[in-house]
This record gives C-alpha cells, sequence and structure tokens, in this order.
C-alpha cells in the first residue's frame, strides 16, 4: 500500500447463529471491489476475525460506508451476526513488507 492510503480494520466475533453470513461477506467483498478508491483486502478469521480493507483516501471509506447494500449489510451484522465488532481507520504512513523466506539481519531491521 501506498504512503498516505488508509487502512479501514475490522475485527470482529460471530454469534453461533450466523446463516447467510459467509455468502453476504463474498457478495459485499465483491461490490467493494467495485468502489471507487478501493485498494486491496486482507482477512483472517478463527474465534475472532480480522479484516483490513485499503483505500485511497477518507472520501472513498465515506462513500463504501454509505453505499446502500453495504447499509443493510450493517444492520444485518448489528443485529444477526456479531457478538462484538469494532472498527478502526487508520493512515498508512510507512508500509513495509517481507516477500520472501530470507531472514533479515537486526542490523538491517534496525535501520529500516
Amino acid at each position: 500500500m501506498e504512503v498516505g492510503s488508509y487502512a479501514v480494520i475490522f475485527t470482529s466475533e460471530l454469534n453461533h447463529e450466523i446463516q447467510d453470513y459467509h455468502a453476504m461477506a463474498e457478495e459485499m467483498l465483491s461490490l467493494a471491489k467495485q468502489q471507487p478508491g478501493f485498494l486491496g483486502f486482507e482477512s483472517a478469521r478463527s474465534d475472532i476475525g480480522i479484516s483490513i480493507s485499503y483505500w485511497e483516501s477518507l472520501e472513498a471509506i465515506q462513500h463504501w460506508k454509505q453505499q446502500t447494500q453495504h447499509l443493510l449489510a450493517q444492520e444485518r451484522g448489528r443485529s444477526e451476526w456479531y457478538k462484538h465488532y469494532s472498527v478502526k481507520v487508520c493512515r498508512i504512513e510507512k508500509p513495509t513488507s517481507l516477500s520472501n523466506r530470507h531472514k533479515l539481519n537486526l542490523a538491517d531491521q534496525l535501520t529500516e
């Protein structure tokens, strides 16, 4: 991700009754990918789930938050699926990644 882009970090714990949850999650991801300013998505789930969507701007995030189908999914999430959730919006300041299996030595890590 580029410096100055934004990450929306969504963490959640699901209720036991999650009928249609996974289908709706897939539908929302497909819809998000079509939104102006969408940059990417990462997700992992165990007992607690974390999903991170990446956006070009705060305006793009606000537009997505107000998208009609997404509003309906949010309401259904609050009333049916989530025991708990939190949302954090963060600005990307220093993106760093490692795409190979080589270990960096400590001196290299400290100078980054």
